[in-house]
């Protein structure tokens, strides 16, 4: 293992003060607790608030969507580890203008039990709060069964979408319908081509055998659909394309957003060479590509692969997308 940490267990501490010492324009600790970071104008009066939280490894997944036009606030757990209960709702406290937090947060048993005890909590402190569940992953479960889906990069879409519709002042409920709205016509297929390798073990969390890929790998490793001999990248895009038109059920005429996203350890090139070829099945197809993401949105570590994201648009979806943001991790003004 190579790794540039020092001690394993100070890792994800020591990530986060990284993080505060180069952006404090932009995120802070509200208390004494480093593992619950705000946008730096946290609590914003008069405005619903955005929490989201997760495990670390993921950069810029979770913590680096803090900002305006994107989440409020964030509640951080140790390397692929669910945030505690106590953190999540302490993230709601800060964040909260007076209208309400909307809990948005990728769909994990962890994750799902201690966000749901923190709005128990928040109801104590009058906090009023709702949640959405990031639930993108086509490969994890199958249509019918869509509600039980893993949250992966397409998050970013609800993100975006959820945070410029606080920023203009939506409702508490409004907010919360437009982050569902965008979950529900997002979709999400990745391929994994190495392991990531945990800090505190220095094991890998997977195996993917030398010249084999993992078509529908989690962000945690988890087991894809298929795993076979690695692909030409046109042959890796086209199977993810074909699953994810299928899943959304987009057909000539349509428009799309889409994210091609790098899992940490594949090169911004190799994801170009994926975009282009996106592109022209898009193309073939009708379906106008409308916004496009190229890079790292929700990584894995070193893990090497790559996802392709799609949100089916409509003019609504599209304005929300078009409304400025800025982050440490993305701006877009």
């Amino acid at each position: 293992m190579k790794k540039i940490i020092n001690k394993p267990e100070n890792f994800v501490d020591e990530m986060i003060e990284g993080i505060l010492l180069a952006h404090p324009d932009q995120v802070k600790t509200p208390g004494d607790d480093p593992r619950i970071l705000v946008r730096a104008d946290a609590p914003v009066a008069g405005k619903v608030g955005i929490v989201t939280g997760g495990g670390s490894g993921h950069l810029p997944l979770f913590k680096g969507y803090v900002g305006k036009g994107l989440a409020s606030g964030v509640a951080i757990g140790n390397v692929f580890s669910s945030p505690s209960s106590q953190q999540c709702f302490e993230a709601a406290k800060a964040v909260d203008g007076g209208r309400g937090v909307l809990y948005l947060y990728g769909n994990y048993g962890g994750d799902v039990f201690n966000f749901d005890l923190a709005a128990d909590l928040a109801e104590l402190e009058d906090i009023e709060t709702r949640t959405v569940l990031g639930r993108d992953d086509v490969a994890s479960q199958p249509k019918e069964r869509k509600h039980d889906r893993r949250g992966v990069a397409g998050i970013f879409f609800a993100y975006k979408a959820a945070g410029a519709a606080a920023e203009r002042g939506d409702s508490l409920e409004e907010v919360a319908a437009i982050a569902e709205d965008v979950v529900e016509h997002t979709a999400t297929m990745g391929i994994g081509l190495s392991p990531t390798i945990l800090p505190t073990t220095g094991e890998p969390s997977f195996e993917v055998p030398d010249g084999e890929m993992e078509v529908g790998i989690g962000i945690h490793g988890e087991p894809g659909i298929h795993r076979g001999p690695l692909e030409t990248a046109d042959e890796i895009t086209e199977r993810l394309v074909t699953a994810l038109v299928a899943d959304l059920e987009v057909t000539s005429g349509d428009r799309v957003a889409v994210v091609v996203n790098g899992l940490g350890a594949t090169p911004l090139e190799e994801l170009y060479v994926m975009y282009r070829r996106v592109h022209q099945l898009l193309a073939d197809r009708g379906i106008t590509i409308e916004r496009k993401y190229v890079g790292e949105y929700a990584t894995s570590l070193e893990m090497a692969g790559a996802s392709i994201s799609l949100l089916k648009l409509d003019d609504a979806r599209l304005a929300l997308l078009d409304a400025p943001a800025a982050s440490p991790f993305f701006q877009e003004v």
